[in-house]
């Protein structure tokens, strides 16, 4: 699969659910509205998207949410898709997590052939943890941890920097997460979606967040790379990576090789963008495959060039109105 602008799509994003047991601040309203269950593809429709990804050249899948451990029967499909694994053309496995389901099922994660995952994590303060997530324990998800790292799973933890909740925390979220050997990115708020909060009274570049490390660490520039948009330096004092995410200050579209399913079968050519084919109708309409290939290589042939994200007081509205839990993060 190759874009309008030369770049392989090798990376598929699958989001199993839009729902979530937490109502992260810059994520999505406390009384979200959800979808119907009509609307949501079951797993083994999942699993046949993601057969046919396979075979037009897709190598990474990331399983996501909402908060993907939540649906029921999802370890089932991990599984599924984890004996695809080598042979079957798939070369990576892996799942963005909130952590909070983590300890009962780390080691059938790991047994199902995941090898490394995200947690979301904005604060290591119980106090500032819940008033993040509104509804989220930090024991749980430390708990969750725990697990995961004892079931030999590599973990990378991905903190939102939010202006004057947690940005003052970075040296004590570094620090924590390489002393147990994870990886720590750091992501700016994205404007997608509608909430509650001023998405503008949130944001903080992360060039102000690495000016501030550097006062603290040696950071050196990596050639480290994932099938993410991330930029990694190493962290001389600590010997692990960080990594950002940096959408606003610095647009990483130009390598992009990834494209988003949603639960309900839109698929996303661009995070930051509306655009979206619909791959749930011909998918239904017929257990050949013929007619859901021509869909997808219609809708990488229109895959734009970059996103138009924009924070500042001229861009007062989300970029695009659709939540990050629908959209896959």
């Amino acid at each position: 699969m190759i874009d309008p602008f030369g770049r392989k799509i090798t990376y598929l994003r699958v989001s199993v659910t839009d729902r979530c047991d937490l109502r992260c601040v810059y994520c999505m309203a406390e009384q979200q509205t959800f979808l119907p269950k009509a609307e949501v593809l079951t797993l083994e429709e999942i699993e046949r998207l993601c057969a046919v990804f396979l075979r037009k050249g897709t190598e990474t899948i990331r399983i996501t949410g909402g908060e993907p451990l939540v649906r029921r029967g999802v370890i089932g499909l991990i599984e599924r898709l984890g004996s695809r694994l080598g042979a079957g053309g798939l070369k990576e496995l892996t799942l963005t997590t909130n952590g909070t389901q983590l300890a009962s099922v780390a080691p059938q994660l790991a047994a199902a052939g995941v090898k490394r995952i995200n947690v979301s994590l904005d604060s290591l303060d119980p106090a500032k943890f819940r008033a993040v997530t509104r509804w989220g324990e930090l024991s749980t998800v430390l708990k969750g941890i725990d697990a995961a790292l004892a079931a030999g799973l590599q973990i990378k933890i991905n903190t939102v920097v939010l202006k004057s909740v947690n940005d003052r925390e970075i040296l004590t979220l570094l620090r924590w997460a390489h002393g147990l050997g994870m990886g720590l990115t750091l992501i700016e708020t994205m404007p997608m979606g509608s909430i509650e909060t001023d998405r503008l009274a949130q944001y903080v570049p992360l060039s102000q967040i690495r000016a501030d490390l550097a006062q603290h660490f040696t950071l050196t520039e990596s050639i480290y790379r994932t099938s993410g948009p991330a930029r990694y330096v190493e962290v001389a004092e600590t010997g692990g990576r960080l990594g950002f995410i940096t959408p606003l200050t610095h647009n990483f579209c130009e390598s992009c090789n990834r494209v988003r399913l949603t639960c309900t079968g839109k698929l996303y050519m661009c995070l930051g963008q509306e655009d979206a084919a619909d791959l749930r109708a011909p998918l239904r309409a017929t257990p050949d495959d013929g007619m859901l290939e021509d869909a997808i290589d219609e809708a990488i042939g229109r895959k734009p060039k970059g996103h138009d994200f924009h924070i500042d007081r001229r861009h007062v509205s989300p970029a695009v109105p659709r939540p990050m839990s629908l959209t896959g993060g």
